[in-house]
């Protein structure tokens, strides 16, 4: 986890991993309101991509309801290549 790291983003990554808790999580958080995520887990395997964001977003829980308003999310399995 980098120390630069905002407080919303480390939120965010504890909630994934405690749902995902083999997920490699990067989330970056570069002007304080646009967040991107990178999660790359097994958990996905064998899911649709909307189902693989399903999945993150029930992690997230009542995020967006609060301090979360974007979030630009990339999912994959650990033997998806970019």
């Amino acid at each position: 986890m980098e120390s630069t790291q905002t407080a919303l983003a480390q939120e965010l990554q504890s909630r994934i991993r405690a749902t995902l808790p083999d997920a490699h999580v990067t989330i970056q958080d570069p002007d304080g309101a646009h967040l991107s995520a990178v999660i790359i887990s097994a958990s996905f395997n064998g899911l649709s991509r909307i189902q693989q964001h399903r999945l993150v977003y029930q992690a997230l829980g009542n995020a967006f309801e609060t301090d979360l308003h974007a979030l630009q999310l990339t999912t994959r399995t650990p033997t998806t290549t970019i």
